[in-house]
């Protein structure tokens, strides 16, 4: 007996067609086939990514304990700071987007062991968060403007996420409208939609820190069951970074290769043989927005312009212009 699968096929929205910005633009929308189952700093002066746990870099886990199937309990300390952030966080009506080990583990079944709560907010609303987690006690600091703040206490701690570092994807009213109903340590609270978890990966593909893995397992336990179209409105010009996820996905999950729809293979290697074909020699160097580290020479020694400073710089303006 053949199994029904959810597949994807590229549609025109309704009614769209030349009527201003987004028109004729792509959609992909499900459809039932038969088959297989398918403290302020300078702009320059940032934290490109978040550091790797005491140890983790001297040291390999002897066992799988830092990642597992095996839901790893929150220790009491843990709990009971992640606990209080969400409630001042719901009374005070910031809305948020809990993301990180959190998501991960509710979209893959992945449990990791984490020091830390990542909320994603809208850059407006961090000051008020940062406020009011003073006066709860915490010692708050944002190490970039762009994109990240701290509030710490004792050994855990809280990060205000508003965007990526390269600020080529940033948080705003969309991500809020799509969260969903979670309890997190013991409070109501609201979780990041799976595609804008997904999402917020793309760019995480840093020496110090690939998050490619967790993209390919969240392809593979939600059998590609996404709103594909969201991932690709949240890349952009950066849809390459969404095929080499995929491709990513596909090498390691060679038998889920369904689990990627068909037309959007067809959509992104289409696009991706024009530029091939059609090569277009302005087209800035983007080294700097995938590492601004390991493509430095390209900038300091052979000339190359840093994109990444472009897009920092127009995050920032855009936030001052909101104040």
């Amino acid at each position: 007996m053949r199994k029904s699968r959810v597949a994807l096929c590229l549609q025109a929205p309704p009614g769209c067609a030349g009527r201003g910005r987004g028109a004729g633009k792509p959609r992909y929308v499900a459809e039932q086939t038969s088959g297989r189952e398918n403290s302020l700093q300078p702009v320059g002066t940032k934290r490109t990514s978040k550091p790797l746990m005491a140890g983790e870099a001297s040291k390999t886990p002897e066992s799988s304990s830092v990642t597992s199937a095996i839901e790893v309990p929150l220790p009491p300390e843990a709990a009971s700071l992640y606990h209080e952030v969400l409630q001042a966080m719901n009374e005070h009506g910031l809305p948020y987007a809990v993301a990180g080990a959190f998501a991960l583990q509710k979209y893959t079944g992945i449990s990791r062991i984490t020091k830390d709560l990542d909320l994603f907010m809208k850059g407006e609303d961090i000051p008020a968060a940062l406020d009011y987690l003073g006066q709860l006690g915490f010692r708050c600091e944002t190490p970039d403007p762009v994109w990240l703040s701290k509030a710490h206490r004792g050994d855990y701690f809280v990060d205000l996420i508003s965007g990526m570092s390269n600020a080529v994807i940033l948080v705003d009213d969309t991500w809020m409208r799509r969260t969903l109903p979670a309890v997190v340590a013991g409070v109501p609270s609201r979780i990041i939609s799976v595609e804008d978890l997904l999402a917020s990966k793309l760019f995480v593909v840093r020496r110090e820190r690939f998050d490619g893995a967790d993209i390919a397992h969240i392809i593979y336990r939600t059998r590609g069951h996404l709103d594909w179209s969201r991932v690709l409105d949240l890349a952009g010009e950066h849809w390459e970074m969404v095929l080499w996820a995929l491709i990513l996905f596909r090498y390691v999950y060679p038998a889920q290769t369904h689990y990627v729809p068909p037309a959007l293979w067809q959509d992104l290697l289409s696009r991706y043989m024009h530029e091939i074909q059609h090569p277009n020699p302005d087209v800035q160097f983007r080294g700097s927005l995938v590492d601004d580290n390991m493509f430095s020479i390209d900038m300091k020694d052979w000339g190359l312009p840093d994109i990444e400073r472009e897009y920092r710089e127009r995050a920032l303006q855009k936030r001052r212009s909101a104040a």
